[in-house]
């Protein structure tokens, strides 16, 4: 086994070495005494639920949006007659199907502000009630989550890059990985990184991970989903049972058919990747994907939309009573929107996600709602969890 000073040496070339490059995607770990795994994933820019799971039994959206494709007759997948699934997200009709995809509708954050992407994220990752969190001081709702599981450790989570979520951050043990850096690494490096931990099992399997996740990128600058979904996998199947990680380019002001259909492939392909890996492991797994808020009802003049509340979440994994969709659905008559512009909530997203903490690792409710998510009215179990 490699002595401290090894390693701390080698993580500090390594980390020195990853902080010259752009990253494009943050990822996450912590480590947990349960047999049950979590993944959020964070859809930056503002993700159109209306537009991934369609509700085109309501007779106003193709006339709010004449120029969108809408429903089966466009080519969107029926699941329950009023709702449809994007073209794109057609590889996950299977998962609908055995009850490990579902969708919950007009749900938001609490912010309510000038629909800045940048306070929304802060709000959503922070878990707050509204107000965007101070500079100092930030910390997020999955390190607030940490102190109330026993035994939590972050052992098994490493930082390679130069930015950190918000959604981990905080006085809780845990790290932070960036696996789509480029991580450039002449062979004798990689030969003396796999050497010193040669003796150590889980550092020796990470570093091979790491190593294995920089040839398959190409030591590039792209986006790298599927490697980041597999290193995600690789993880979870180890000592990890958390994993947050974000997907950007959401944001559909002009040309939203190309931008969204892009988001949801490589998200679709995330999924399907960590179904693939984690393997009977699966089974015990539930995948939240939430973004900052939702879009304009109305389509814009460049065949996109704009910033707006309400929105849809979406979920998976063999842990979910999937094969349905949660929540009131609030009309999209002219007086039934909020501000007569955006899908009006009808459900705080950060009860949907206690919800799937309490029931994954037996969170204390009265903790969720005062440490976890401070101000939440959790409501009635929504019911997501198998």
């Amino acid at each position: 086994m490699p002595d401290d000073l090894s390693r701390r040496r080698m993580l500090s070339l390594l980390g020195c070495s990853a902080a010259a490059f752009p990253l494009a995607t943050p990822m996450a770990f912590a480590a947990l005494p349960s047999d049950n795994r979590l993944v959020v994933v964070i859809l930056r820019g503002a993700m159109d639920g209306m537009d991934a799971l369609q509700p085109y039994g309501d007779p106003d959206l193709e006339r709010m949006r004449p120029g969108f494709d809408i429903g089966p007759g466009a080519g969107a997948l029926d699941l329950t007659g009023f709702h449809a699934l994007h073209p794109a997200m057609a590889p996950l009709l299977p998962l609908w199907r055995d009850g490990h995809l579902g969708f919950a509708q007009a749900v938001s954050t609490p912010y309510r502000g000038n629909r800045s992407h940048f306070d929304a994220q802060d709000v959503l990752e922070a878990g707050t009630a509204g107000d965007v969190p101070p500079l100092a001081g930030r910390d997020g709702w999955l390190n607030r989550l940490l102190p109330l599981m026993p035994g939590a450790q972050g052992r098994t989570a490493f930082a390679v890059g130069r930015d950190e979520m918000l959604i981990l951050r905080g006085p809780a043990a845990h790290s932070s990985w960036a696996p789509d850096a480029r991580l450039d690494m002449a062979p004798a490096t990689a030969d003396l990184l796999l050497h010193i931990y040669q003796d150590d099992a889980l550092f020796r399997e990470t570093a091979t991970a790491a190593l294995g996740l920089a040839r398959a990128t190409g030591n590039t600058e792209g986006r790298g989903t599927d490697a980041l979904f597999a290193f995600a996998a690789a993880q979870l199947r180890q000592d990890a049972r958390i994993a947050a990680l974000s997907l950007g380019g959401w944001d559909s002001h002009r040309g939203q058919a190309r931008q969204v259909t892009r988001g949801l492939t490589a998200l679709s392909e995330g999924v399907l990747r960590l179904k693939a890996d984690l393997g009977p492991e699966w089974d015990r797994t539930m995948i939240v994907a939430v973004t900052e808020f939702g879009r304009t009802a109305f389509q814009n003049g460049t065949q996109g939309t704009d910033h707006g509340t309400g929105g849809t979440m979406i979920l998976a994994g063999g842990a979910l009573k999937g094969g349905q969709v949660w929540g009131d659905w609030p009309g999209l008559a002219e007086a039934q929107l909020l501000d007569r512009r955006d899908l009006m909530p009808t459900r705080d997203v950060r009860a949907y996600l206690a919800w799937a903490l309490h029931g994954l690792f037996g969170t204390d409710r009265s903790a969720l709602a005062s440490v976890v998510f401070p101000g939440l009215d959790l409501g009635p179990d929504p019911g997501v969890l198998a």
